[in-house]
């Protein structure tokens, strides 16, 4: 591998700007940080021209994008979309399924392991989150509601036996065998998050005493404040502000929350424990018009508009065609969040909620080189990953 030097950047710390910095990449890792340039015999120069130069990003919820789903199920669609997602400066990846079949799950895991093997050119993957299938049919959204159940551990220890690639598992605490579910997955290493639920507070804490620790896509698919018989109880929504130890997830495309609640969660969560998300669908990246949520042969049928993927009802939004970049500008034009803390939460947090933190999410010596230049308006100029550009637009 070429070593690489980085040179006139201004580089992002999870602290500081480090104004006129210079990075030297070798054999993948970054193996040495100088404010001001430095001599490296035989390095191929990236002149950053006082771009800034972060941490790739990470998106540890997405389902796809550039037209292809990770549930069609095939080498192709995890590849193509690995790319798509790299030239909007992501470097890592946790793919994510829908509620299906097991037969459709064991055929994606498959087409994962051989992903895996040929991803060269795109952002890579984390391991797989599997969404669903043990939701509460109230809040499902856009999951057909045909493939959900509760969760009995023959099910979940057949669909553990296909694969060793799971490291994330959403479900909704309050169904039944929910909470031996948390105690099994998260025993196996597995983050096991709360998704798609109806659970009141004394469910989520409930929850979070057996093995769940994250909050899948806040304020989506989720409880707030409810009435039993007549008294108000605190939802989901409002369990994941009032306990600390609760990581959350948001989709910040500027449609499934506006500027004021990504400005409150920002404010309340803060961000060492807030992951920016895109939960894209085979859209991102792409225009407007129809497409497929899920698997081209047994998907649903949404419009692209607005910047959304809708229902063709129009009734619920139906994951969302947002890109890591767009995320990051959205926090800081929209709800007016300063860049480092912008960036914290689509690299740093990201990476200890998915448990890289040791090698991935902050530029540092020793570190992978996946790194991520872009100028003022967070518009992607060049992405490394594994210490190999796979895209630039430098110019």
């Amino acid at each position: 591998m070429k070593k690489i030097k980085i040179n006139n950047a201004r580089l992002l710390s999870p602290f500081r700007v480090i104004e006129d910095a210079c990075i030297l990449i070798e054999r993948g890792k970054i193996t040495r940080i100088s404010q001001g340039n430095f001599d490296e015999d035989g390095a191929e120069v990236i002149d950053a021209k006082n771009h800034y130069v972060s941490p790739g990003f990470i998106d540890i919820h997405t389902h796809g994008a550039g037209g292809y789903d990770f549930m069609d199920g095939n080498v192709e669609s995890f590849l193509g979309a690995a790319q798509m997602q790299a030239k909007h400066g992501v470097t890592s990846v946790v793919p994510t399924t829908l509620t299906s079949t097991n037969e459709e799950l064991f055929s994606l895991f498959e087409a994962y392991r051989e992903a895996k093997k040929k991803n060269t050119k795109g952002a890579r993957f984390l391991g797989l989150h599997l969404e669903g299938p043990y939701f509460s049919l109230n809040q499902r959204g856009a999951q057909d509601p045909k493939y959900i159940k509760v969760p009995k551990k023959k099910d979940y220890e057949e669909i553990l036996s296909h694969t060793d690639d799971i490291i994330r598992w959403s479900a909704a605490p309050e169904i039944p065998g929910a909470l031996e579910f948390g105690r099994y997955v998260s025993s196996k290493g597995i983050l096991a998050a709360i998704g798609h639920s109806d659970a009141d507070y004394d469910e989520v804490v409930r929850a979070m005493e057996n093995g769940y620790t994250h909050v899948t896509h806040l304020y989506s698919g989720m409880s707030g404040v409810m009435r039993k018989n007549a008294y108000r109880y605190a939802g989901v929504i409002e369990s994941a502000f009032l306990l600390d130890q609760l990581t959350v997830e948001i989709i910040a495309d500027g449609n499934h929350l506006p500027a004021s609640l990504l400005r409150l969660i920002y404010q309340i969560k803060g961000p060492s424990r807030i992951a920016l998300i895109t939960d894209s669908m085979r859209g991102a990246g792409m225009g407007p018009g129809k497409s497929i949520l899920g698997s081209l042969q047994k998907g649903t049928e949404v419009i692209i508009e607005d910047g959304v993927a809708k229902l063709p009802d129009r009734t619920a939004f139906a994951g969302s065609v947002a890109t890591g970049d767009l995320l990051v500008r959205n926090m800081i034009q929209l709800a007016g969040v300063p860049l480092l803390h912008a960036v914290q939460m689509m690299t740093t947090t990201p990476a200890k909620i998915c448990g890289c933190s040791h090698n991935k999410g902050i530029i540092s010596e020793g570190m992978d080189a996946d790194v991520v230049v872009f100028d003022d308006q967070i518009k992607i100029k060049t992405t490394i990953i594994n210490g190999k550009v796979v895209y630039n637009n430098l110019k």
